[in-house]
This record gives C-alpha cells, sequence and structure tokens, in this order.
C-alpha cells in the first residue's frame, strides 16, 4: 500500500467534513459544501451534534476567520496577509477544502511564474495538428475553479511580476477569461472565487497595482499574541507532522517547545521576556512555522539518534540554523543571546552549551 507524504486537506479529514455537512442544517451559498458557519467550525475546531469531534486546524482569532468566511461568501476574493510563518497557507488550503471540497487549484507564485497559470496555455502538439481549440487549450487553476464553481489559491502573490497578477483583474471583476483566439470566453459559476496569500516582507515583492488592490478584501493574520498560544500551536502541529513522518508522538518535549519559542520571541521582540535585557534581532523572521521546523528535526534526531527523549542537543542545531541566516551579521547577534541571556539562565545551562560545541 502507497503511503503519501502529505494528504489533501480535504483527504486528510474527510471524515469531520462529512459529519459536518450531515449536520449542516445552515443556508449554504451555491456550490458550497458547508455554510459559513459550519466552514469557521471546521477550521477552529468544535463538535457536531452526533458527537463527532472538529480538530482545529487554525489557532487564532474567531472573528479574523469570520470575516475571511464571509469575505468568501461575497463577490469580493481574499488576501490573506501577514509575516512569512503566520499560516496563511495552512488557512488558504483548509478554507477551500471546507468551501469547494477541493484545495488543490493551486498557482504557487514565483518570479518566474507566467501569465500561462493563472489563465491558460496550449497543448502545442493538438494546436499544430487541429488549430485552436477548447481541447488544445491548458486550463489553468483558476480557470478551472471558474469552471466548476470552486475555490483557487494563489500563493506568494506578490511574488507573480506585475504584468502577470493583473490578468487576474478581468476575472476578478467580470468573473470572465476572455478566450480571443476563439472568439469566446469562460464565465465562472457561482461558488469561484479567489484566496491568496502575500507577505511584504519578502525579498523581490511585487506590489499589487491599486486596481487589482480594489478587488480583494485583506485579511491580516499575526503572529501568536502570547508565549502559551504559540507553544500550543507548535505542539499541535508538531504531533501532526510526526504521525505523518511516523516519527513518535509520544514524546514528551514541551518543555523543549517552550524554550525555543521563548527564543524566537525575544529575538523577534528585541528585548527579553522579563523586559530587563535589549537585544538585537536578526535578518530571519523566526517565525511559528520555523518553530515547527526545529522541534520536528529535534523529535526526529531523539528518534532515530537518541534515547527517545528530546534534549537541548537535539534541538541546539534547528535552532542555530533558524536564527543565523546571514553567516556574519546574524551570527554576531546569535553569539550575543547566547552570552547576554542563554548564559545567564540556570535551567538552560545545557542549552548553552550544546550550542557552543557546534560553534
Amino acid at each position: 500500500m502507497t503511503t503519501v507524504l502529505r494528504a489533501h486537506a480535504e483527504d486528510q479529514h474527510a471524515e469531520e467534513l462529512a459529519a459536518l455537512a450531515r449536520s449542516d442544517d445552515r443556508p449554504r451559498p451555491p456550490n458550497w459544501h458547508l455554510s459559513p458557519w459550519a466552514v469557521v467550525t471546521y477550521v477552529l475546531g468544535g463538535q457536531t451534534p452526533d458527537g463527532t469531534v472538529i480538530t482545529p486546524k487554525y489557532l487564532g482569532s474567531r472573528r479574523l476567520v469570520e470575516v475571511a468566511v464571509a469575505t468568501l461568501a461575497t463577490d469580493r476574493a481574499l488576501l490573506l496577509l501577514g509575516v512569512p510563518g503566520t499560516a496563511k497557507t495552512w488557512l488558504s488550503e483548509h478554507l477551500a477544502a471546507a468551501v469547494s471540497g477541493d484545495s488543490t487549484q493551486l498557482v504557487q507564485g514565483t518570479s518566474g511564474t507566467a501569465e500561462e497559470s493563472i489563465r491558460y496555455g496550449w497543448n502545442y502538439a493538438r494546436l499544430l495538428s487541429a488549430g485552436p481549440s477548447r481541447d488544445a487549450m491548458v486550463a489553468s487553476p483558476v480557470l478551472r475553479a471558474m469552471e466548476t464553481g470552486g475555490i483557487a489559491r494563489i500563493e506568494e502573490l506578490t511574488r507573480i511580476p506585475s504584468d502577470v497578477q493583473d490578468a487576474l483583474i478581468t476575472v476578478l471583476s467580470e468573473k470572465t477569461l476572455p478566450i480571443p483566439e476563439l472568439d469566446d470566453e469562460v464565465q465562472a459559476l457561482a461558488g469561484f472565487n479567489v484566496i491568496a496569500t502575500a507577505n511584504d516582507r519578502d525579498r523581490g515583492v511585487n506590489d499589487l497595482s491599486a486596481a487589482l488592490k480594489r478587488r480583494f478584501n485583506v485579511v491580516v493574520l499575526p503572529l501568536p499574541e502570547d508565549t502559551d498560544s504559540e507553544v500550543e500551536i507548535v505542539r499541535l502541529r508538531v504531533g501532526q507532522l510526526g504521525e505523518a513522518l511516523s516519527l513518535p508522538t509520544e514524546l514528551e518535549a514541551v518543555d523543549e517547545i517552550r524554550r525555543v519559542v521563548t527564543v524566537f520571541r525575544e529575538l523577534r521582540d528585541g528585548v527579553t521576556a522579563d523586559g530587563r535585557t535589549k537585544i538585537k534581532s536578526p535578518s530571519g523572521s523566526l517565525s511559528t512555522a520555523e518553530a515547527i521546523s526545529v522541534m520536528t528535526s529535534g523529535i526526529a534526531l531523539a528518534a532515530h539518534f537518541g534515547d527517545g527523549v528530546v534534549r537541548a542537543a537535539d534541538i541546539a542545531a534547528g535552532l542555530q540554523g533558524a536564527v543565523v541566516k546571514d553567516p556574519v551579521a546574524d551570527r554576531l547577534v546569535w553569539q550575543e543571546y547566547l552570552e547576554a541571556v542563554v548564559r545567564e539562565r540556570k535551567p538552560w545551562q545545557d542549552l548553552y552549551r550544546a550550542c557552543r560545541e557546534l560553534g
């Protein structure tokens, strides 16, 4: 039996979606699989009348999720904005899965993304043999979502060149995609919408034109408000990743998670948790996603090369790699933090030694 490394949200949580659909008696917009209320319940967690437990997919403000879902029920597209690691992609996938039952209509934005990725391309063998026709077209994820009344996802919209971004304007304003080669058009079915994600801290950002900005409702996803919230997010995601990767998810690593999260928050804020010591911040974002990566790596080390207990030595390398992105400036920041903060905390002496041993 072949095991998929990472199942799509609608496959991984198919039972929860089915249970919500069975008990969902609230009004649903056209072509939505669930009502807006049930979509929010799927994302934030809860329980159905028949007792099915809905696990939380996103830990954050309920109001922000409600605004996002309400936007998708209108003719406005949704733009999830935030610094790297604020679960923009994660939330967009689960919203698409709950609304349309399909999170795979995805355009990954890069500096090399072409207009065909948003509009359509051509099968040149058919084009040369039979001329322009619908059969010779290669539909983009956006076009397929228009034809089915589904949700199209565009990741890292601001990394896409500006002239390619503007191919969305007609789609979002007229809900139509012209095909001039065939003197034809594709009109979006009810339920079609776009969820885009973007961050303004990435290098190579292409600002959205004013015309395109007007067609989006923007929801800004913040970093977790406090340490406890961030620890819980990391714990849940590390457990899910550990299960997918067949790592021992019963490993008790909450103390190490709290240390990693504390280090990241202090370096992000430029001050220690007690507010007594100011410190320099590195060039990286040190997001929650980075903390999840550090802990997943640490659990893998403890499981395969240790005794199954996550210790400071298991997280030190990942922690240092997350902080030191610039080998010159960030290394100085990290060394100063180790000497001024980590070294002075008696319970953290094992972490200090493990990091110093790495050089």
